[in-house]
């Protein structure tokens, strides 16, 4: 079996070789080349063409970000980001998301980390990912990026745009499904999340009648930044859940990083609810206990979503959905997914009501709200 070719660009020559010492451990992989910039990173990829390239976001000549854009219109290549928790740091790598790298790690104290041993399986195991991204959903990828670099406009909160005029006709038409109650939108996601939430949330009209609840695994400190980019590019209202808070139709909460998001009753009303209980199956925030606790809401019929990312996580939350009704799934196709894995844990329970490209879920989520 051939092993898996790794570049790793990173200006500091001292966590260059630690990366390369930690990835050359694993049997699997092996480290071809390192570079000391972006631009030097793009002429050696070029070169060497390696299955998978680490890229540190913060570095002189030319930074992660710019480098990354380059290298999907010039030479595309599974792309993990290495990045640290500042702000700067967060809102970079929620752009290289965005911009199509597959997925990031996080140094555990800055640029130069002497500590990143702490990450070293969660380094290869992501590497290793990065490295099954099929060619094709790279090429889609790439394609994104061109488009993102062309095109960079913002949309009013208060004009729908005609796609979303159009899709709100389309859900006139089709309004049968609980008609009488409340609606509630759910959305679980991982890796290659950050992208996907950007195609369906900026297609959703700002007046949609149902509040939406997201849970996307990543770490204190990025979710803020997720949420505020995303709020910038959607009609909708887009930010980080607040402990309390009473939640509204066209307003999306993502659950910050490192906490669970459940919601409970106050009054007539329903509000976030908050906590850091123990991680389930490695994961807090987790999709399975906020699909649980929205299980519980009786005013409400709900629309559940599952899409890209590795595991399991939201499928026996979509168990405990079904077993008390009122609920319409749809999950992630395989053709979109950057990983194939919770849409099909999901889809396997047979309790998925539509399977829908990256694209389309927008238009789905409308239908039934």
């Amino acid at each position: 079996m051939e092993k898996i070719k790794v570049l790793v660009i990173d200006d500091s020559a001292f966590m260059r070789k630690l990366i390369t010492d930690f990835l050359s451990e694993d049997s699997r992989i092996t480290v071809i080349g390192t570079a000391r910039n972006g631009e030097d990173g793009i002429k050696k990829i070029k070169q060497l063409t390696p299955d998978v390239v680490t890229l540190d976001v913060e570095m002189p000549v030319l930074d992660g970000l710019s480098a990354l854009k380059r290298i999907m219109l010039e030479h595309p290549v599974p792309v993990l980001m290495l990045s640290s928790i500042t702000r700067v740091g967060a809102e970079s790598t929620i752009q290289a998301m965005q911009a199509g790298a597959i997925d990031f790690i996080t140094k555990p104290s800055g640029s130069i980390s002497l500590d990143l041993y702490k990450v070293k399986q969660e380094l290869v195991e992501k590497v290793i990912l990065a490295s099954k991204v099929k060619p094709k959903t790279l090429l889609n990828l790439s394609n994104e990026g061109k488009k993102t670099i062309t095109s960079q406009s913002s949309y009013s909160k208060i004009e729908p745009r005609e796609e979303n005029e159009r899709i709100v006709q389309k859900a006139v038409s089709i309004s049968n499904w609980m008609n009488t109650m409340k609606k509630i939108v759910i959305i679980g996601t991982s890796t290659g999340g950050p992208r996907a939430l950007q195609k369906v949330l900026t297609n959703l009209p700002s007046d949609i009648e149902a509040p939406i609840l997201i849970v996307q695994h990543m770490p204190a400190g990025f979710t803020r930044s997720l949420a505020n980019r995303l709020n910038t590019l959607s009609a909708i209202t887009v930010k980080e859940a607040e402990h309390g808070e009473i939640i509204r139709n066209g307003v999306a909460y993502i659950a910050p990083g490192g906490q669970h998001l459940k919601v409970k009753t106050v009054g007539v009303h329903t509000a976030i609810d908050l906590d850091q209980t123990a991680p389930i199956n490695g994961h807090r925030p987790s999709v399975d206990i906020m699909f649980e606790s929205v299980s519980d809401l009786k005013a409400y019929a709900k629309i559940a979503v599952i899409m890209t990312g590795m595991g399991s996580d939201g499928t026996d939350g979509l168990l405990k959905l079904a077993k008390k009704g009122d609920v319409k799934a749809i999950a992630e196709s395989q053709e979109t997914c950057i990983v194939y894995g919770m849409p099909k844990t999901a889809i396997a329970t047979n309790y998925i009501d539509e399977i829908q490209k990256v694209d389309h879920i927008a238009e789905t989520i409308m239908k039934y709200v």
